[in-house]
Protein backbone atom coordinates (compact mmCIF):
# COMPACT_ATOMS: atom_id res chain seq x y z
CA UNK A 1 0.00 0.00 0.00
CA UNK A 2 1.03 3.67 -0.40
CA UNK A 3 2.35 5.51 1.91
CA UNK A 4 -0.34 7.57 2.14
CA UNK A 5 -3.04 5.19 2.73
CA UNK A 6 -2.95 2.52 5.50
CA UNK A 7 -5.59 -0.24 6.20
CA UNK A 8 -6.07 -0.28 10.04
CA UNK A 9 -8.33 -3.09 10.22
CA UNK A 10 -10.57 -5.62 8.41
CA UNK A 11 -13.83 -6.44 9.66
CA UNK A 12 -15.83 -9.74 7.97
CA UNK A 13 -19.19 -8.14 7.33
CA UNK A 14 -20.78 -11.87 5.15
CA UNK A 15 -19.20 -15.19 4.43
CA UNK A 16 -21.02 -16.45 1.41
CA UNK A 17 -20.96 -18.84 -0.83
CA UNK A 18 -19.32 -17.22 -3.88
CA UNK A 19 -17.99 -14.27 -2.29
CA UNK A 20 -16.82 -12.78 1.31
CA UNK A 21 -17.68 -8.91 2.14
CA UNK A 22 -15.74 -6.76 4.24
CA UNK A 23 -15.50 -3.40 5.88
CA UNK A 24 -11.92 -2.09 5.52
CA UNK A 25 -10.82 0.61 8.00
CA UNK A 26 -8.74 3.08 6.18
CA UNK A 27 -6.61 5.72 7.03
CA UNK A 28 -5.03 8.18 5.53
CA UNK A 29 -1.83 10.64 5.60
CA UNK A 30 -3.74 13.38 5.77
CA UNK A 31 -5.47 11.76 9.12
CA UNK A 32 -8.69 11.33 7.41
CA UNK A 33 -10.54 8.04 8.04
CA UNK A 34 -13.35 5.83 6.00
CA UNK A 35 -14.69 2.44 5.88
CA UNK A 36 -13.92 1.10 2.42
CA UNK A 37 -15.88 -2.10 1.44
CA UNK A 38 -14.06 -5.18 -0.14
CA UNK A 39 -15.25 -8.49 -1.77
CA UNK A 40 -13.01 -11.54 -1.77
CA UNK A 41 -13.65 -13.77 -4.37
CA UNK A 42 -11.62 -17.00 -5.19
CA UNK A 43 -11.09 -16.79 -8.80
CA UNK A 44 -12.20 -17.81 -11.65
CA UNK A 45 -11.41 -18.93 -15.50
CA UNK A 46 -12.96 -18.64 -18.67
CA UNK A 47 -12.90 -20.31 -22.05
CA UNK A 48 -13.44 -18.77 -25.68
CA UNK A 49 -14.06 -22.27 -27.78
CA UNK A 50 -13.36 -21.82 -31.32
CA UNK A 51 -15.00 -24.64 -33.69
CA UNK A 52 -13.18 -25.67 -36.34
CA UNK A 53 -15.23 -23.24 -39.08
CA UNK A 54 -14.02 -20.64 -36.64
CA UNK A 55 -17.15 -20.51 -34.82
CA UNK A 56 -17.49 -19.79 -31.04
CA UNK A 57 -19.22 -21.36 -28.73
CA UNK A 58 -21.24 -19.18 -26.31
CA UNK A 59 -23.65 -19.73 -23.52
CA UNK A 60 -27.16 -18.12 -22.92
CA UNK A 61 -28.40 -18.39 -19.00
CA UNK A 62 -30.18 -16.04 -16.53
CA UNK A 63 -27.78 -13.98 -14.04
CA UNK A 64 -30.05 -13.05 -10.80
CA UNK A 65 -27.95 -9.49 -10.41
CA UNK A 66 -29.47 -8.11 -13.65
CA UNK A 67 -32.31 -10.15 -13.39
CA UNK A 68 -32.00 -11.62 -17.22
CA UNK A 69 -30.10 -13.97 -19.38
CA UNK A 70 -27.18 -12.85 -20.60
CA UNK A 71 -24.88 -14.40 -23.89
CA UNK A 72 -21.33 -15.03 -22.58
CA UNK A 73 -18.05 -17.52 -22.88
CA UNK A 74 -18.38 -20.59 -21.14
CA UNK A 75 -17.26 -19.64 -17.54
CA UNK A 76 -16.78 -20.58 -13.46
CA UNK A 77 -15.89 -20.37 -10.14
CA UNK A 78 -12.43 -22.20 -8.80
CA UNK A 79 -13.23 -24.97 -7.10
CA UNK A 80 -10.60 -23.87 -4.35
CA UNK A 81 -8.20 -20.40 -4.27
CA UNK A 82 -5.18 -22.80 -5.33
CA UNK A 83 -7.16 -24.38 -8.26
CA UNK A 84 -5.35 -23.57 -11.38
CA UNK A 85 -6.95 -21.50 -13.47
CA UNK A 86 -5.97 -24.36 -16.72
CA UNK A 87 -8.10 -26.92 -14.51
CA UNK A 88 -11.22 -24.92 -14.02
CA UNK A 89 -11.19 -24.27 -17.65
CA UNK A 90 -11.14 -27.59 -18.69
CA UNK A 91 -13.95 -28.09 -16.30
CA UNK A 92 -16.49 -25.74 -17.39
CA UNK A 93 -15.97 -25.92 -20.99
CA UNK A 94 -17.26 -29.29 -20.61
CA UNK A 95 -19.72 -28.70 -17.71
CA UNK A 96 -21.57 -26.07 -19.45
CA UNK A 97 -21.14 -26.38 -23.47
CA UNK A 98 -20.57 -30.35 -23.55
CA UNK A 99 -17.37 -30.21 -25.57
CA UNK A 100 -13.62 -31.17 -24.50
CA UNK A 101 -10.76 -29.28 -25.80
CA UNK A 102 -7.36 -31.19 -26.39
CA UNK A 103 -5.62 -27.24 -26.51
CA UNK A 104 -6.51 -24.60 -24.40
CA UNK A 105 -4.02 -22.16 -24.78
CA UNK A 106 -3.93 -18.89 -22.22
CA UNK A 107 -5.54 -15.80 -23.75
CA UNK A 108 -5.29 -12.82 -21.07
CA UNK A 109 -5.69 -12.39 -17.03
CA UNK A 110 -8.34 -9.86 -16.15
CA UNK A 111 -9.73 -8.51 -13.07
CA UNK A 112 -13.07 -7.72 -12.81
CA UNK A 113 -13.73 -4.88 -10.59
CA UNK A 114 -10.58 -3.48 -9.18
CA UNK A 115 -12.36 -0.93 -6.86
CA UNK A 116 -13.67 -3.41 -4.51
CA UNK A 117 -13.02 -6.42 -5.60
CA UNK A 118 -10.19 -9.00 -6.37
CA UNK A 119 -11.98 -11.14 -8.41
CA UNK A 120 -9.16 -12.80 -11.05
CA UNK A 121 -10.13 -14.35 -13.81
CA UNK A 122 -8.01 -16.22 -16.28
CA UNK A 123 -9.34 -16.48 -20.26
CA UNK A 124 -8.04 -19.60 -22.65
CA UNK A 125 -8.98 -19.87 -26.34
CA UNK A 126 -9.95 -23.89 -26.59
CA UNK A 127 -8.84 -25.60 -29.87
CA UNK A 128 -9.88 -29.03 -31.37
CA UNK A 129 -12.95 -29.17 -29.67
CA UNK A 130 -14.21 -32.74 -29.42
CA UNK A 131 -18.22 -33.21 -28.56
CA UNK A 132 -19.06 -34.76 -24.68
CA UNK A 133 -22.35 -33.49 -23.12
CA UNK A 134 -23.20 -31.18 -20.46
CA UNK A 135 -22.43 -31.51 -16.65
CA UNK A 136 -24.76 -28.70 -15.05
CA UNK A 137 -25.43 -28.11 -11.65
CA UNK A 138 -28.85 -28.31 -10.33
CA UNK A 139 -29.63 -25.10 -10.18
CA UNK A 140 -27.69 -24.43 -13.68
CA UNK A 141 -29.89 -24.12 -16.76
CA UNK A 142 -27.64 -23.35 -19.81
CA UNK A 143 -28.32 -22.76 -23.74
CA UNK A 144 -25.10 -23.40 -26.22
CA UNK A 145 -24.95 -21.56 -29.70
CA UNK A 146 -22.04 -21.44 -31.88
CA UNK A 147 -21.46 -17.17 -33.70
CA UNK A 148 -19.10 -15.91 -35.96
CA UNK A 149 -17.00 -13.44 -34.60
CA UNK A 150 -18.77 -10.67 -36.20
CA UNK A 151 -21.73 -11.43 -35.23
CA UNK A 152 -20.14 -11.46 -31.63
CA UNK A 153 -18.65 -7.75 -32.05
CA UNK A 154 -22.17 -6.37 -33.70
CA UNK A 155 -23.87 -7.65 -30.32
CA UNK A 156 -20.96 -6.00 -28.02
CA UNK A 157 -20.96 -3.02 -29.69
CA UNK A 158 -24.86 -2.62 -29.83
CA UNK A 159 -24.98 -3.27 -26.22
CA UNK A 160 -26.59 -6.46 -26.39
CA UNK A 161 -23.28 -8.06 -24.62
CA UNK A 162 -22.29 -6.60 -21.62
CA UNK A 163 -20.85 -8.97 -19.61
CA UNK A 164 -16.97 -7.89 -18.84
CA UNK A 165 -14.77 -11.11 -19.65
CA UNK A 166 -16.84 -11.54 -22.39
CA UNK A 167 -15.85 -8.43 -23.91
CA UNK A 168 -12.29 -8.67 -23.20
CA UNK A 169 -11.94 -12.36 -24.07
CA UNK A 170 -13.78 -12.02 -27.83
CA UNK A 171 -11.35 -8.58 -28.53
CA UNK A 172 -8.04 -9.97 -27.12
CA UNK A 173 -9.12 -13.23 -29.19
CA UNK A 174 -9.95 -11.06 -32.50
CA UNK A 175 -6.41 -8.97 -31.85
CA UNK A 176 -3.71 -11.75 -30.81
CA UNK A 177 -5.63 -14.75 -33.27
CA UNK A 178 -6.96 -13.15 -36.12
CA UNK A 179 -5.46 -9.72 -36.80
CA UNK A 180 -2.14 -10.93 -36.86
CA UNK A 181 -2.72 -13.12 -39.28
CA UNK A 182 -4.07 -10.59 -41.59
CA UNK A 183 -1.53 -8.29 -40.74
CA UNK A 184 1.34 -11.33 -41.83
CA UNK A 185 -0.49 -12.28 -45.13
CA UNK A 186 -0.51 -8.49 -46.29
Amino acid sequence: MSDEIKRTGRELVHKGAIIDVYTDHMEFANGHCADWDYIHHDGAAAVVPVLPDGRILMVRQFRNALDRETLEIPAGKLDASDEPGLACARRELEEETGYKAHELEWLITICTTVAFCDEKIEIYVANHLEPSRQHLDEDEFVDVKAYTLEELKEMIFSGKIRDSKTVAALLAYEAKYLRSRSVEYC
